[in-house]
């Protein structure tokens, strides 16, 4: 196998801030395998999720350390190469994971769902549904702007509104009643039903997130995410699920609390679904992994992104057969995406249709 590896720029027509901070750009990395005359893409950036932090200097420093101990192996040998990349950090492995599943379906022919198997009820090609698109903390006025931003965009009909501001709870509750205000008003002009979700981003204490219950509730929340702050110590970050659960009315869904496997059996009892990120799963392996056992569970599945390119959501749009809410709108915010080959149509996602991941870069080789 040929290795190669290089940063890319990514900036957002709109900066997003969260209960953590403010993104308005960041750089990934891109990783390319060659072997037998085919190429297979992948990608990974840093991220913070609070109690965890990758940074891009770091990402680059483990996969420059690891990428020679690959180049004898047999890039279909997913075993032997699983055994040297288990050290790296989830995000690094991400990167290596998604370049050898494109390669594998660019050498055999097909796109990645037909190898992947998934459980598509459907034909394929009707398999689309509506990703939310992500308001972040700001003034009411610049939010609901954002909000109208969406809307010239595309017909969103699924809005996700960050919470969990350092303002409090009182801008908590002006950002939701505006929002759901503007969200009733426009499905009456459309006819039709949109959907509201909120997302703290682990920024309430447990008794914050008791008294915002009955706000969320009474605007016509549809699911909370991550409204407590993820721990280190796996058994206090699940007991602090498990007390929120019982007087939580609406879908509780687990976020940066839910890495892998071991989590989301951890949290299962506790929560109503997970959100998928291939940067915290190690990419579509460990992911499609989860997203049956979550089937088997009864839970419901998100899969979301960070500050992320066509190519990572491309990955994670595999997945969409299996997923309930696609949170899958970073790519939309971009000025300099270079990436293609993610279908959308108004607001609903396709699963990529071409071979391996189906995504494309107008600079293959490096």
């Amino acid at each position: 196998m040929g290795w190669a590896l290089r940063r890319f720029p990514l900036s957002k027509a709109v900066p997003l801030a969260i209960s953590r901070g403010t993104t308005a750009s960041v750089e990934h990395l891109l990783l390319q395998v060659e072997a037998e005359g085919c190429i297979g893409l992948g990608e990974t950036g840093g991220f913070d999720t609070g109690h965890r932090h990758y940074a891009i200097d770091a990402l680059q420093a483990e996969l420059e350390s690891v990428l020679p101990l690959l180049d004898s192996l047999d890039p279909a040998d997913r075993g032997a190469i699983a055994d040297r990349i288990a050290p790296l950090s989830p995000p690094a492995r991400c990167a290596i994971d998604l370049a050898l599943w494109d390669w594998w379906g660019k050498r055999l022919g097909q796109p990645l769902w037909r190898l992947l198997a998934l459980p598509v009820e459907r034909p394929i090609e009707t398999c689309s549904v509506a990703t939310s698109v992500t308001l972040g903390l700001a003034s009411v006025d610049r939010v609901l702007e954002r909000l109208q931003r969406w809307w010239q965009l595309l017909p969103a009909s699924r809005i996700k509104l960050k919470l969990g501001s350092p303002d409090g709870l009182d801008h908590d509750r002006a950002l939701l009643a505006a929002v759901a205000e503007a969200i009733e008003r426009e499905g009456q002009r459309r006819q039709e039903p949109l959907e509201l979700q909120v997302d703290a981003n682990g920024g309430w204490t447990l008794d914050q997130a008791r008294r915002m219950l009955s706000d969320l509730q009474g605007h016509g929340v549809v699911l909370l995410e991550q409204p407590l702050p993820a721990q280190v110590d796996p058994e206090a970050d699940r007991l602090a699920f498990a007390r929120l659960k019982p007087d939580c009315p609406l879908p509780l869904v687990a976020d940066e609390s839910c890495w892998d496997l071991n989590d989301l059996l951890r949290l299962a009892p506790h929560v109503d679904g997970v959100n998928l990120k291939l940067l915290k799963t190690g990419g579509l392996s460990e992911a499609l992994l989860m997203a049956l056992v979550a089937h088997r569970l009864n839970l419901a599945l998100m899969v979301g992104c960070y500050s992320d390119s066509t190519l990572l959501n491309g990955a994670a749009a595999q997945l969409l057969p299996l997923i309930r809410w696609p949170d899958l709108d970073s790519h939309l915010n971009l000025v300099d995406d270079p990436f293609t080959g993610l279908p959308i149509s108004a607001d609903r996602l396709g699963v990529p249709r071409t071979l391996g991941l189906g995504i494309d870069w107008q600079e293959v080789r490096l």
